[in-house]
């Protein structure tokens, strides 16, 4: 009789705990719904990620609204530092100057990317060394047979001044031989107006975004080297950068959880759907305990999600049930 009056209240017990765990499981997973008003602009490197999350997180959110735009990484740091915008993305790192303008900017690294050269497919020219593109858009080799390819003029096409992709090729491939880009080169807008131009010149040649390559371009190999993520993250390919979410200070509620989110699982996998290469767990939580007010790395209050406390499974839920069992059995013998 004993027994049983101990497992009937053993019974109870796990009725108890089982709710219990269940109202913590369901209260954790109904996070407090987002609403209001949101802008971000700048890179249109980072704008396919941000367009995609803020897709994401309004659909989940009804009350929420998201502009996302381009205009260049230097429009975006340069609007956040001066809080016209909510959040402003970069492709490259914060400058110096642009820091000691707006001291409070709060870069986070979401992704990485590389800088791919392209040409149109039907190009004969698949590899060139570091200098040779170097000596292409400063406009020191002007023909492609100069280069191994017909002999045709070439046509150089680059982005804006303030276009984090250009201030990635440049530092990577113009100046270490002291050389800047042509003057005469076609300047395009985006990384978009580049892509839709080369895949129509077949004497032209451009760098973009390695997560706007297509089918419609041929990307060319550097000393050999592809641009790929594996070389990218192997430091093989050379020419490589972060992608960056910057507030102006720490963020308020909606960039945080903006930011937050681009960081989640969820968000790195639409990082890597754009064809970018998603931030490892080992360097968000470098942003989190190095804190710092450089431009590469990220301060702790932006940088990662906010910790969420552990809920108990159901296999903890019934082991504890289970030694509570064996307790009361034992107690009654």
């Amino acid at each position: 009789m004993e027994k049983i009056k101990a497992i009937g209240i053993t019974a109870v017990v796990i009725v108890a705990i089982a709710t219990i765990a269940t109202g913590t499981v369901l209260a954790s997973a109904q996070a407090a719904e987002l609403s209001g008003e949101l802008t971000i602009a700048g890179s249109t490197t980072v704008l396919p990620i941000n367009q995609e999350c803020a897709r994401l997180l309004m659909e989940e959110n009804p009350d929420l609204r998201i502009s996302v735009s381009g205009g260049g990484s230097g429009h975006g740091v340069k609007a956040v530092g001066e809080g016209a915008i909510d959040i402003g993305a970069a492709s490259r790192d914060v400058k110096a100057q642009e820091l000691e303008t707006y001291p409070d900017l709060k870069p986070v690294v979401i992704g990485k990317d590389s800088v791919a050269i392209i040409v149109h497919p039907d190009n004969a020219v698949s590899d060139l060394t570091m200098e040779e593109a170097s000596k292409i858009f400063a406009g020191d080799i002007t023909n492609w047979q100069d280069v191994g390819g017909s002999d045709e003029p070439i046509r150089v096409i680059t982005r804006e001044g303030g276009s984090g992709t250009r201030d990635c090729f440049e530092d990577a491939v113009m100046k270490p031989f002291d050389r800047t880009i042509y003057g005469k080169a076609l300047v395009k807008p985006s990384n978009g107006e580049i892509r839709a131009t080369i895949s129509r010149d077949e004497a032209g040649i451009g760098f973009l975004s390695l997560g706007f390559v297509d089918e419609s371009l041929k990307v060319v190999k550097i000393d050999g080297v592809a641009a790929t993520v594996d070389n990218v993250l192997s430091g093989v390919y050379p020419i490589s950068r972060s992608l960056y979410l910057t507030t102006k200070g720490e963020p308020k509620a909606l960039p945080k959880a903006f930011i937050e989110f681009v960081l989640s699982e969820d968000g790195q996998v639409v990082v890597e759907d754009m064809g970018y290469i998603k931030v490892s767990p080992v360097e968000t939580l470098a942003q989190i305990a190095a804190p710092t007010t450089t431009a590469v790395a990220a301060p702790a209050a932006t940088a990662a999600p906010t910790p969420t406390p552990a809920t108990p499974g159901f296999e903890a839920v019934f082991a504890i049930t289970g030694l509570f069992v064996y307790a009361v059995l034992k107690r009654r013998k």
